[in-house]
């Protein structure tokens, strides 16, 4: 009965991993909602978009999908095909797009 109830538990955590993120790390007060970056340490295009990103002075965090299962999940829950992919605010943007990007800060 206990394995059951660990199984369960370690499926909810899984299942609502981002909910969890949001609780612990939640976005920041001064009214600009957090930019979560999924992105390769490899990808050209990504670092277009750190670059593009410090160029703004957005404050972001990086999810590296190659090293992270949690972070593979949610990219792939995303609708992610390639990289890099940008969520600001719930709008997700797929690739380079720097005036889509502008325009979700």
């Amino acid at each position: 009965m206990k394995k059951i109830l660990v199984l369960l538990t370690a499926l909810a955590l899984y299942q609502h991993w981002g909910r969890l993120q949001d609780w612990f790390d939640p976005a920041p007060a001064n009214g600009r909602a957090e930019v979560v970056l999924y992105a390769t340490q490899w990808c050209g295009y990504c670092a277009k978009t750190r670059a593009l990103l410090a160029e703004e002075g957005i404050a972001y965090r990086e999810v590296d999908i190659e090293q992270s299962r949690a972070g593979q999940a949610a990219f792939q829950a995303l609708g992610g095909r390639g990289v890099p992919l940008l969520d600001v605010r719930g709008e997700i943007i797929h690739g380079y797009n720097p005036p889509a990007m502008r325009a979700a800060f």
